[in-house]
Parts: C-alpha cells; structure tokens; sequence
C-alpha cells in the first residue's frame, strides 16, 4: 500500500511563492508517475503537473508552464511543486497523487490514470 501526505499550504498574496510537498510512505518503489492535481471551488479537478521518479520526463498544465516546476527525489520519497507568480485563479485544494505503472506522456493529465492520491492542501491566492 501507498500513502501520500501534501503539505505546504497557505493564504498568500498575487504574485507570492509557495512550495508544495508531498511524501509518500509504503511501497514507494511500485510507483512510477507521480502528479499534482488542483481543485477549485466549484470546479472539476484539473491536473497541474507530473514527473517521473528519475526526474528525466515532466509535463505541465499550459496555465502553469513558467511559473510552476515540479521534482523528485526518490531517496527521500519526496516529490515538490514550486509555485511561482501566484494568482488569485490558482486557489485551490491541491492534490498529489501516483501511479502504479508507467505512464506517458498524453495520458498523464488524466486523473483516473493515478492510483493513489493524498488528502489535499489548501491553496489561497488573494488578490
């Protein structure tokens, strides 16, 4: 079994910084994929980027490309989201999440492609 735990979370102001984390515990070793989703009030979960545990592929959302880097570090279970520019469309709760087998490229966005996911941390962008 996989756990994943987020943290990181807050209130912060337009144009603010903030680092996500998510650690995961158990079977580390059995998951390939791992992903940040988001979900805003009132709207569907959306995905917002994913990496491989070697770090050699990412993809991102185009409403985060150049402000928001994702990275891994198998060794300490630990997958970041750096979060840059911040804007007030960004709140959301923020979801990790992982894969149990390989998963490439198109596919990645889906969330119904992820097997394991945290319990989410808030995300407050005021403007």
């Amino acid at each position: 079994q996989v756990q994943l735990v987020e943290s990181g979370g807050g209130l912060v102001q337009a144009g603010a910084s903030l680092r996500l984390s998510c650690v995961v515990s158990g079977r580390t070793s059995s998951t390939y994929v791992m992903g940040w989703f988001r979900q805003g009030p009132g709207k569907e979960r959306e995905f917002v980027a994913a990496i491989t545990w070697s770090g050699s592929s990412t993809s991102y959302a185009d409403s985060v490309k150049g402000r928001f880097t994702i990275s891994s570090v198998f060794a300490r279970s630990t997958v970041w989201l750096q979060m840059n520019s911040l804007k007030p469309e960004d709140t959301a709760v923020y979801y990790c999440a992982a894969t149990q087998a390989p998963l490439y490229g198109g596919r990645r966005p889906n969330p119904d492609a992820y097997d394991y996911w945290g319990q989410g941390t808030q995300v407050t962008v005021s403007s």
